[in-house]
């Protein structure tokens, strides 16, 4: 019987395979990034409060070697798009440019402070309709809840409230930069914080209902206001943000 590990760095024979380093300041890099704006009329999923800005510095600005998405208390009803939110937010997506099977990812990142906040660094399948391309969450987290973090996998098995997951306590994610990492394999997805695991998704070996992740996913970047996860917005909180000082992914070397 092989143990489940309590901490995880990045294996020996994984190589850095992709990166965004925030070198450049200005806007997020193009060939990199898309901004994820197609909701933006009729909605965001789970109820959610926030419009999604395309390229534009008050959302999303890379400065001195930090990607920093801001959300922001204002109404962007100059806009075409504009589905009558009250606040503006940013959501990048590597959708497009680049997709990955398997490999430790590794983003170091500071989250915002405050009720309604919902920040999230996680995955989605490139191929297929949500949840049968699955997700992975290596990061989700609520400002009214700011003691803890928690990563969840989603599938057709099981997704939404009946997704599989776990929460890991962490006191200071608000004020503090901590690295959250999952290093997913052809056997299990591993999540941790800082190196210790809280979470570990197995394949059940019973096909692709419950394990689609043997496919590519596209990474995204956001940060969401209120929803069903995000609960009641404090106002007085914006504008808030969250720091990315680098995403980093390793893959095995061929």
């Amino acid at each position: 019987m092989t143990t489940s590990p309590t901490t995880i760095s990045v294996p020996a024979d994984h190589v850095l395979v992709w990166s965004d380093e925030f070198a450049n300041d200005g806007l997020p890099d193009a060939t990199k990034w898309v901004h994820e704006t197609g909701r933006n009329k009729e909605g965001w999923y789970n109820n959610e409060k926030q419009y999604y800005s395309g390229p534009r510095l008050e959302n999303a600005q890379v400065h001195n070697g930090v990607l920093t998405i801001t959300a922001r208390k204002e109404s962007n009803s100059d806009q075409t798009d504009w589905g009558g939110q009250a606040y503006s937010s940013t959501r990048l997506a590597t959708l497009g440019k680049k997709d990955w099977t398997y490999g430790f990812f590794d983003i170091r990142a500071k989250l915002p402070c405050g009720k309604g906040t919902w920040p999230a660094i996680w995955m989605v399948g490139s191929r297929g309709a949500w949840p049968a391309g699955g997700e992975l969450d290596i990061m989700e987290w609520v400002g009214s809840k700011p003691e803890r973090m928690f990563s969840t996998v989603h599938t057709t098995a099981g997704s939404g409230g009946n997704g599989k997951g776990a929460d890991a306590p962490i006191a200071d994610a608000c004020n503090t930069f901590h690295n959250y990492q999952m290093y997913w394999t052809a056997q299990q997805v591993i999540f941790a914080v800082d190196g210790k695991v809280h979470f570990i998704y197995k394949n059940p070996g019973t096909g692709v209902d419950a394990w689609p992740f043997d496919a590519p996913q596209f990474m995204i970047l956001n940060v969401a206001i209120g929803g069903d996860l995000g609960g009641a917005v404090d106002d007085a909180v914006f504008p808030v943000q969250m720091d990315v000082e680098y995403v980093r992914i390793y893959q095995k070397s061929k």
